[in-house]
């Protein structure tokens, strides 16, 4: 089930996210700024514009590759192979996983 397959399309948080919010790895949601770690594509950063839970993959902006057809195409990345820089907390119930997960992490003031 999709609401299963949600919590498999995770990654691991940086050094620095890891120490605020006390936890190795989150799943992943569009908006979320992430580093690709291995491949093709390694080092670059973006944000994430679409998240594929049939296929267990993430779309990136940035990341594209030409088709035969001339046009560009999204290329999509499998999310063991990228790290969180940066969360999108727009969504009120992402703060309060964030909360109960692993115990309290200082808020921002």
């Amino acid at each position: 089930p999709l609401h299963i397959r949600r919590k498999l399309i995770s990654a691991h948080l940086s050094k620095e996210l890891r120490e605020k919010y006390k936890t190795r790895s989150i799943p992943l949601r569009r908006g979320d700024e992430v580093e690709i770690m291995r491949g093709e594509f390694k080092g670059k950063r973006g944000k994430i514009t679409k998240v594929d839970l049939k296929k267990y993959r993430i779309y990136v902006e940035g990341l594209t590759r030409k088709r035969s057809t001339g046009t560009q195409a999204l290329v999509p990345i499998h999310p063991s192979k990228v790290r969180v820089i940066n969360l999108n907390l727009e969504d009120k119930r992402r703060v309060k996983i964030l909360e109960r997960k692993k115990g309290k992490y200082e808020k921002e003031a």
